[in-house]
């Protein structure tokens, strides 16, 4: 999730008095290698102005509270645009519907956008917060998508992100939806997902827990976690996090570690399922290296 900071190389115009200053400061501080635990990022500004939260209006319409009929389960959707199909965002674990709120305010130029917190996840409220489970996951896209269409749903793109990008995998697989009209997936195949899985607890770990404002847990997620985009961090990151009165700081609104046992569900069969999905469908990766490789089946069938 983290990338590695680099040191900077000499420029070769530097005279040798310039190269001879800067190995002096190598020995004092040395160059970080690049596999190595990866350092905090630099900052660019000294004041935690650039990391005030931005208001999710800039990017959504409107925000609604989505009812689930004989339940006590309310979920929480972002809306932006007013013509044409639903681009229907489900976001990955510890995040929130709010991490497309930057997508949303160019889709929608072209397209409804809809970005739901998921079950456990930023201002959703529902009895098992924990049930992290993939069918539960599914059945409560489904529960969402009947509360605000009924049973004529528009044309619906689901669009999905990691933890998002399985459930929208398993939702598009069981052929349940006859309006659905494509499938995204990013950054999220099987066989890299899987064998993540076994440093999972570890990272979570690694992860600041406790932050004294929004503003450095906005400032940590970018210089130390995993986004790079300043202005997504100060509109997603608040969703993310709830203040916790007995630590007088601001903690993670997610507990991921207690979700373990639901974790190789959202992965398993993923490639199969994907590729078995009888729609248009898309698959956004960081490059080729993260692609599945089946040696029974031809190269173009990898997800």
């Amino acid at each position: 999730m983290e990338s590695s900071n680099l040191t900077s190389l000499p420029e070769e115009t530097l005279d040798v008095e310039d190269e001879q200053q800067q190995q002096q400061e190598n020995l004092k501080n040395p160059p970080v290698p690049a596999f190595s635990s990866v350092p905090t990022r630099p900052p660019t500004k000294s004041s935690l102005k650039k990391y005030v939260p931005l208001e999710w209006t800039e990017f959504f319409d409107k925000e609604e509270d989505v009812c689930i009929p004989d339940s006590d389960d309310v979920f929480h959707v972002y809306m932006a645009g007013t013509e044409g199909p639903v681009v229907f965002c489900l976001h990955g674990g510890g995040y929130s519907g709010l991490s497309f709120a930057l997508s949303s305010s160019k889709i929608k130029e072209k397209a409804r956008v809809v970005a739901m917190d998921l079950r456990g996840h930023g201002k959703t409220s529902t009895e098992n917060e924990l049930d992290l489970s993939v069918e539960t996951l599914c059945n409560d896209v489904f529960a969402v998508l009947k509360a605000m269409y009924g049973d004529s749903p528009p044309a619906i793109v689901l669009v999905g992100h990691s933890m998002g990008g399985s459930v929208a995998v398993h939702v598009a697989a069981k052929k349940a939806l006859p309006s659905l009209a494509g499938l995204v997936v990013v950054d999220v195949v099987e066989g890299t997902a899987m064998a993540s899985l076994a440093h999972m607890q570890k990272l979570l770990s690694s992860r600041m827990q406790h932050f004294s404002s929004m503003e450095k847990a906005i400032e940590w997620s970018v210089r130390g976690g995993s986004l790079r985009n300043i202005d997504s961090a100060r509109v997603s990151v608040p969703t993310t996090l709830k203040y916790d009165d007995s630590k007088k700081c601001y903690v993670y609104r997610t507990c991921l570690e207690e979700t373990e046992q639901y974790w190789r569900g959202w992965y398993e069969g993923l490639s199969d399922k994907f590729l078995s999905c009888p729609i248009p469908k898309l698959l956004l990766l960081a490059g080729t290296d993260r692609l599945d490789r089946f040696n029974s089946k031809p190269a173009s069938n990898s997800l």
